[in-house]
């Protein structure tokens, strides 16, 4: 086995974990601002696929990937402001088991709602109409345009999160809602819209991940979510449930695992690789892979 083999086995994997940290990220915001888990989060990924592949298959909207990025970013955003009115707002200061049910029940709705609307067959994207078929050679190895883009999208996408959370009031608002709920309220925030807003930026990135998975993949089924979400609770958990950093990572080391997992020992190897790394990272770090632990939340 080659050093440009394991090369391109690593790039592979950092591709498709950007793609997981996207995933991460926006289960990260919605657990920590929101305060509650979710299992309807694959479903939104879902769903900022197919508006990737409309997107293409409509002719008379630009096939640009800034377009499409905006609109797999609205859209998914809106579902998510849906799914917070329902199984989150009634539920803030209620037992977290209840909202989960209610995103269990908004899961198996969205499905079926995907497989009326879009049909139940996987449906192809025609990738090539949005991001040139080129590559470049990077120590014997071929990088694909898809594979940049994907790093330039998520890239951007975190620098203008951070930016957020950090520059602006309401960012600022959202960390300490995330912080400690009671107390931000006791200083006058509204915390139904704050959480709402963490809800609607959680989905929207998922949106935005949803859409590089159809592109990376070249295709996108209404089924798609269950597995997904899978794999985005799991770089979460990596990060510890709300730290958004470290459970980008944890997104991107389950994507190479991954891989190498594949490259070592076939596709069927695929989830047992990533899912035993992070079975040993729990028995080890139950906080995640966070260093020093994690702080108490007070809700």
């Amino acid at each position: 086995m080659t050093a440009a083999f394991i090369f391109e086995q690593l790039i592979n994997g950092l591709s498709q974990g950007s793609i997981f940290a996207l995933f991460a990220i926006g289960y990260a915001l919605i657990v920590g601002v929101v305060g509650m888990a979710t299992l309807c989060h694959g479903e939104v990924i879902m769903i900022g696929g197919f508006m990737a592949f409309f997107t293409i298959s409509l002719s008379w909207i630009p096939t640009n990937i800034i377009v499409m990025a905006l609109i797999c970013f609205i859209v998914p955003a809106l579902v998510g402001i849906v799914i917070h009115i329902i199984c989150y707002e009634k539920f803030l200061d209620s037992p977290r088991h209840i909202s989960l049910v209610c995103t269990i029940g908004m899961s198996i709705l969205l499905i079926n709602l995907a497989q009326i609307v879009f049909g139940t067959q996987t449906q192809g994207v025609r990738t090539n109409q949005v991001i040139q078929p080129r590559s470049f050679e990077v120590f014997g190895v071929f990088i694909g345009m898809i594979e940049i883009t994907i790093f330039i999208v998520v890239i951007v996408l975190c620098i203008l999160l951070a930016l957020f959370l950090n520059k602006t009031k309401y960012g600022v608002v959202l960390k300490a809602v995330s912080q400690n709920r009671k107390a931000a309220a006791l200083m006058g925030v509204n915390v139904k819209r704050a959480t709402m807003v963490g809800s609607l930026l959680g989905c929207g990135i998922a949106g935005i991940g949803g859409m590089l998975f159809a592109l990376y993949y070249s295709s996108i089924s209404p089924l798609i979510g269950p597995p997904v979400m899978i794999r985005a609770f799991s770089a979460t958990v990596l990060g510890g449930m709300s730290d958004i950093s470290m459970s980008a990572l944890g997104g991107i080391v389950i994507g190479v695992m991954e891989n190498f997992g594949i490259a070592f020992a076939g596709s069927a190897m695929r989830d047992i690789f990533a899912f035993m790394f992070l079975i040993l990272v729990l028995l080890f770090l139950p906080e995640g892979l966070r260093l020093g632990g994690g702080r108490r939340r007070g809700r």
